[in-house]
């Protein structure tokens, strides 16, 4: 009857719905963690990511997109790109106020759509102290309740244990291993694959 005699409420009651999707949408993430905080990059980032990323032990590990060397350049355009996702899914790793390395998803498509890969780095400074299984853990914890997924997996270099062992402190398993699929520094090896299934 009100929106009979009132027929803008109907239309504030339709806007009012879409506002409170997009914000459901466009929540913003900060995990505060023991060791680290998570949260999305931002502007002010710069000079701690290219402290910590132009590292060629840190490159040699991940793909070869990520720039090497790392100038402020890169950091401004990749903090710009991280802001303009939606869904926000790359995120900055904090230790003591900076950013010290980076953990996110590729959320798949198509008949994948149930599945993403993740991804993740951290300044060498930072290594063995636990701060990356506890990152991967809650990030991985945090897709499973946010986005409709059933598996998240990652792939890792034949020559990065390291990073197999921070994989499965977090809960994920070893599901294969495909031979001689990636090329890093002209050198052909082969590719370890771990995921986590929702429970």
């Amino acid at each position: 009857m009100a929106t009979e005699v009132f027929p803008f409420l109907h239309h504030l009651r339709f806007f009012a719905v879409l506002f409170f999707l997009k914000g459901l949408y466009s929540f913003s993430v900060e995990l505060e963690l023991k060791t680290c905080v998570i949260r999305p990059w931002r502007p002010g980032d710069e000079e701690s990511l290219v402290e910590h990323a132009n590292n060629l032990n840190i490159w040699r590990n991940l793909r070869d997109r990520f720039p090497n060397p790392y100038t402020m350049e890169d950091a401004r355009e990749w903090i710009r790109l991280a802001a303009e996702e939606s869904p926000q899914s790359n995120f900055a790793i904090v230790v003591d106020g900076k950013a010290v390395g980076g953990i996110g998803l590729v959320l798949k498509d198509d008949i994948s759509r149930c599945s993403a890969e993740i991804g993740y780095w951290l300044g060498e400074a930072f290594w063995g102290r636990g701060v990356m299984t506890e990152a991967v853990r809650a990030l991985t914890n945090w897709a499973f309740d946010n986005f409709d997924l059933s598996r998240i997996y990652a792939g890792v270099l034949e020559w990065n244990p390291a990073s197999m062992r921070v994989l499965e402190k977090a809960g994920y398993h070893f599901e294969g291993r495909l031979r001689k699929a990636v090329v890093k520094q002209n050198r052909v090896m082969d590719e370890f694959i771990y995921a986590i299934v929702r429970k």
